[in-house]
Formats: C-alpha cells, structure tokens, sequence
C-alpha cells in the first residue's frame, strides 16, 4: 500500500460521528442537520428534463476533454461572469470539465507536485480537507495559514517565511471562504499573484461558493478577474474550480471545470486522460443548460438570503455569530468548547453541526477552529428557524 495513505487524517463526519457516538437524543424533537453543506434546495427542472431526454448517450463513452458545447458554455458562462477580456478564456485550451470540485482539486495536485525535492502545499486553515489529503498523497507536504478573526478569516501572506514560498509549489485559496464565508479582495489576490510570481508556485483558487452571495451587484471577485484587471490574459499561474453543486443545487450531478493557465491544463488533461474521470455526456449536456441560466441561481440566492436574515438575530441573543460576505455557512463562537457544544447540543436537542476544530489543523498550540462550529443552513427555511430557536434555548440552559 502507498505509505502515504497512514499520512491522512479522518474526514470531519467521521470526527464527528465518533463524538456523537453513544448519546441518544430526545424522540420528540425531529432531527434537524446543519452539519454537512449539502445543497438542499430543489435541483432545477429543466436540467432533470435534458438528462431525462439524453439517457440514450449511455451507450456512449464520453472524452476526457469533454463537449465542445460544454467547454464554450463554460468559457461564456466565466467571460461574461469575471468580466474577462473576450476570447483569452478559450474553449480549446483553457477549461477541463471535471466530476466535481473534489474529484479536480486532488487530481490536479497529483499532476503538478514534483515530489523528487522539497515540496509543500500552502492552505488556509480551517480548509477542504481534500487539499490536505491532495498533498500527502502526491508525497508534499501542507503548510497551514491560519484564518480567525484576527485577520478577517483571509491569511496574511505577508508573514508567511520566504522558506515556506521557496518551496512551495500550489498555493491553495478558497474565496468566498469555507467555513467562514471571507472574500478576498483585489488587493489579496494582486499580492498573491506577485508571490507566485517571484516564487513560481500555482495558485489554485477553491472558488465553489462564488456564485451564493448576499448583494446581486457586488458578486465576489474571482482570480482568474484579478488577472484580468492586471492585464494578464494568459493567466499564469493560476487556476480556479468551479462547480454546479452550491450555485445550481446539484451536487449528485458530480459536475465542475477547471479553467486558467493554459499550459497548466495541458499536463492536466494528460494526467486525466489516465486517471479514467470523463463527465457522462448526459451529464455535459445537463450542464450546459445549467450554466446558461441564471434565473435559477438568483432564486437560489434569494432563499439562502432569506434563511441568514431569519436566522442570525435568533442566534444573536446567545452567540457572537455575523452574516458571512457570501456562502451558505455560519462560522459563530460557542460558549464552551465546540466539541462539547456539538456533542450536547445533538443530545438535548437533536440538532446537529460541525465542531471547528475538525475542520482545521493545530500549529503551534493554536486552532483556529477550536471554540466554533460550521453550521449549514441547507435546510428548509422553517427547519434552520427552528434549529436557531433550539441552539438558543440549549446554551440558556447550559449557562443556568
């Protein structure tokens, strides 16, 4: 076996399912999950009806490049979307279509780290714990940029140690941020930019929660935007992940793209074209149509607005809890420990989140996630209502 695999740690569900092991929570209250960020909002019609109509395509293999049709979709849908210069983000050379985010972030991580000399892999931290996981196995090794309030949940790149850059070789971002919702501005990423730059690193910006944010005339920025704004058209360096799951609530589609750095996605596509990951061509043919459509995505919007300014003066009564620049999560202090928090609040009230410290790493005796918890509010609107009230009357109780 790769001796790598003994590197990677539990995934947080299986944290937390360990934590919860052996309570038994009250029968009379319905169980109500926050804890795993699960789209829960219907999956669009019209994307349902295309796969309906294209299951024929079954008896079809599907490329590794994927449709022609689909890689313009995408390149339009990103051009129109981050105000990119027109014809610098082609169909042809600029975009992988990819199962899912998860499936591309590890992927591209294997294909790119040259483990035969010091290699690190820089993240946020709290982060996706696949990039951690990417690392170990491509035999890198990850180095964690705590995100807390002190810095606004965004990492000061500026007190990183020259040695972490020099051998550095993908610098992971995830703006809008994961658990906490942060956005990097321009400024941040600019700065990114010039590091990898001087340090010759990929930056490989998460960006899945993009397209869910609070104001529909201030969307996040994206890096591929930045470069743009810089002038860079060729995007060097840099590539983003995007995905349907979290924008158009279809995460069983296993629908996404890769796009940037065009010499990047050269020795990408080789690498893909043995890991054996083709979208299925009903699949494309669905996201297609997702990815022209809008309408759809500001209702999406809409209702995961509706959700934070139902939900957030409830839990202001006992917790410090802000609205987050864009997402779907709430990132509040507990007032104990987050472990016990959700360990006590699944007994007593059987509502369930995520503790803090699962999704982060300790470095030098601090977690940046210890003493909060990840709350998804992917549930129906009365159902979020409903588990705010109970958090609510669960930490008055324990404070008694």
């Amino acid at each position: 076996m790769n001796p790598n695999l003994d590197r990677l740690h539990p995934y947080p569900f299986e944290k937390l399912a360990r934590l919860k092991a052996g309570i038994t929570v009250p029968d009379h209250l319905r169980s109500i999950s926050l804890g795993i960020g699960e789209p829960k909002h219907p999956s669009p019609e019209f994307v349902k009806q295309v796969i309906a109509n294209n299951l024929d395509k079954l008896a079809n293999y599907p490329t590794t490049k994927g449709l022609d049709e689909l890689r313009e979709a995408i390149s339009n849908w990103a051009t129109r979307r981050f105000r990119l210069a027109p014809g610098t983000l082609t169909a042809s050379d600029h975009i992988v279509p990819v199962n899912g985010t998860r499936e591309a972030i590890f992927s591209l991580v294997q294909a790119v780290v040259d483990a035969t000399g010091p290699a690190t892999v820089v993240s946020p931290n709290p982060f996706y714990q696949v990039y951690e996981g990417a690392a170990f196995l491509a035999g890198a090794t990850p180095v964690y940029l705590p995100c807390d309030g002190s810095n606004g949940f965004i990492p000061d790149f500026d007190r990183v140690p020259e040695s972490v850059w020099r051998d550095c070789q993908v610098l992971f971002l995830c703006s809008p941020g994961n658990p906490s919702g942060a956005i990097m501005p321009r400024e941040t990423l600019t700065r990114v930019i010039e590091l990898a730059d001087r340090y010759d690193f990929i930056v490989a910006s998460d960006e899945c929660y993009s397209e869910l944010y609070p104001d529909e005339a201030h969307p996040p920025e994206g890096l591929l935007q930045t470069c743009a704004a810089m002038g860079r058209n060729d995007y060097a360096r840099c590539v983003v992940f995007h995905s349907l799951s979290k924008r158009s609530n279809l995460p069983g589609l296993r629908s996404g793209f890769v796009a940037g750095d065009a010499a990047i996605l050269k020795g990408y596509l080789k690498y893909r074209t043995y890991h054996g990951c083709a979208m299925p061509i009903h699949n494309q043919l669905a996201s297609i149509a997702a990815w022209q459509d809008e309408d759809h995505v500001r209702e999406n919007r809409a209702a995961y607005r509706a959700k934070f300014e139902a939900v957030v003066p409830i839990l202001r009564e006992v917790m410090n809890v802000d609205f987050p620049d864009a997402g779907f999560y709430l990132w509040p202090e507990t007032p104990m420990d987050d472990e016990t928090f959700a360990r006590e609040l699944s007994a007593q009230q059987n509502v369930h989140v995520l503790p803090g410290r699962y999704l982060s790493r300790t470095v030098d005796g601090h977690n940046p996630g210890e003493n909060r918890v990840r709350m998804a509010l992917v549930a129906p609107l009365e159902d979020c209502v409903e588990a705010a009230r109970r958090i609510v009357d669960f930490v008055k109780a324990n404070q008694a």
